[in-house]
């Protein structure tokens, strides 16, 4: 059994290994383990669009024909933590909850935050804070905001607060966004796997829908990454798709921690200009690179955008803050009438302004951020990566090897019975009935069963359990 190679680099000065970065497996193990085909790529999707566990409640008379649709509407990431909500581990009140390692939380640095959450200027009430105020965000938040994206993302030019828009997380700015951009039934290109819930997101309010890319996680001579996303792959989903108004883009990636370069992003961006596309450009890990030799560059850091009044830019504190719960989502755009028709929305999604202040004071404490809790966190989740990479390779699970986000991508499908979605659902259950919670592949879209993503942002004793599990596993097949 080979070790996976060395990340690849996204630095712009370092081009890409030639070596794809998966763990090779041997030639028995893959053939055991071959891809589907699109067709089941399809069930997939079918599999998704219906309620996990009990049965689907019967329609309610009291609701709409959409109202009964969202009510009934439950998803793997959705049915997961519903579980694990009503059964959380817990060292000593319970020993024997749910280890969640499919929610994507860094839980290494409470301590850290703890520390400055708690220091006097957080603990700042005025009466300005307990009025209605923009429902872009509050001036002084909004400001802060664009001080910081300008530094952290390195852009060329000081950013303008005018076209920062905060609201209570970026799955909001996704809604949102695909309401003033999109009419009901437009699409919106995504390559995948890819974040599922962003599905809801675009869907439940606005009836949007996502066109699906999907890349393939087999290493050929023209791929020489494993899901690996080109210009010619957007083309030719454009080519098949209709009403196609936007593209989202990830960077780094949800789930395969991929960092793109420079030069792939410039190459997205002006697909989608030629295409008019609108691009929603998704950086909520760009802070989440653990590995001193690898530089993340953010769109922001572009001398000039391609299309910059359809170029816009996420981000938010739940991923590079471990800060999930506090849900404050950062929208980027120099389109005015974009901000302007998203300012009619966002009273539907504000954060109290005793929070605005607080995520402010947080933002531009430079020295807090810089010499305190980065080194530190990102010396935390490298080691975490460590470990759980560790127990894969000693198990021989092959795994995308990225230095970024929370999650490892992981090539489970040697553990399935059979080469099917409904398989990876067994094992997801299988996983979920011994306490352990994972993410399985078609919650991200996948097109091939058997891929799971894995957080590694938890303590090595939840992470090592799951080796234990998966022995198991691999003995009962």
């Amino acid at each position: 059994m080979t070790t996976a190679a060395p990340p690849v680099s996204s630095s712009s000065s370092q081009p890409p290994a030639e070596a794809p970065t998966v763990q090779v497996i041997s030639t028995h193990e893959a053939e055991k383990s071959q891809p589907t085909s699109v067709t089941a790529c399809q069930m997939s999707q079918n599999v998704l669009a219906t309620p996990r566990g009990a049965e689907a409640p019967s329609p309610s008379v009291y609701l709409s024909k959409r109202g009964n649709s969202i009510r009934q509407h439950q998803g793997t990431l959705q049915e997961g933590f519903v579980q694990y909500a009503a059964n959380k581990y817990h060292v000593t009140d319970n020993p024997e909850g749910i280890i969640n390692l499919g929610t994507s939380e860094n839980k290494l640095c409470y301590d850290l935050l703890h520390a400055r959450l708690t220091r006097p200027d957080m603990l700042y009430v005025e009466p300005s804070l307990l009025q209605y105020s923009d429902w872009t965000g509050r001036t002084f938040l909004r400001e802060e905001v664009a001080k910081f994206l300008t530094h952290y993302c390195g852009s060329p030019k000081t950013l303008n607060a005018d076209n920062v828009v905060v609201m209570n997380g970026c799955g909001s700015l996704f809604s949102c966004v695909a309401a003033v951009i999109c009419d009901p039934k437009d699409a919106i290109l995504i390559p995948t796997p890819f974040y599922g819930v962003i599905t809801d997101d675009v869907d439940l309010y606005s009836d949007v829908k996502l066109f699906h890319v999907h890349l393939d996680c087999e290493v050929t001579i023209k791929d020489y990454r494993a899901f690996h996303l080109t210009v010619e792959k957007l083309e030719e989903g454009l080519t098949k798709a209709k009403q196609e108004v936007a593209v989202i883009l990830m960077n780094p990636h949800n789930p395969l921690a991929e960092i793109y370069t420079p030069e792939e992003m410039i190459a997205f961006l002006e697909f989608a200009k030629r295409n008019d596309l609108h691009a929603i450009v998704d950086e909520l890990y760009m802070l989440t690179v653990f590995d001193e030799s690898v530089t993340f560059h953010s769109v922001l850091s572009l001398d000039s955008l391609p299309d910059p009044l359809r170029t816009h830019v996420m981000w938010g504190l739940s991923k590079d803050f471990a800060m999930s719960g506090i849900r404050a989502g950062t929208l980027y755009t120099e389109n005015r009438e974009l901000v302007e028709a998203l300012a009619q929305l966002g009273c539907f999604h504000g954060i109290p302004g005793t929070v605005q202040h607080q995520v402010a004071q947080l933002l531009q404490d430079r020295a807090w951020i810089d010499n305190e809790f980065l080194p530190e966190n990102r010396r935390r989740l490298k080691a975490a990566h460590s470990f759980l990479t560790g127990e894969l390779r000693s198990m021989g699970i092959p795994f995308l090897d990225r230095p970024a986000a929370l999650f490892v991508w992981a090539d489970l499908r040697e553990y399935l019975q059979e080469s099917s979605f409904q398989e990876e659902l067994n094992l997801w259950r299988c996983f979920l009935r011994h306490n352990v919670l994972l993410s399985c592949g078609q919650a991200f879209s996948c097109s091939t069963p058997g891929w799971f993503r894995i957080v590694f942002a938890d303590q090595h004793l939840h992470l090592g359990g799951l080796s234990q599990h998966l022995t198991l596993k691999k003995h009962l097949n």
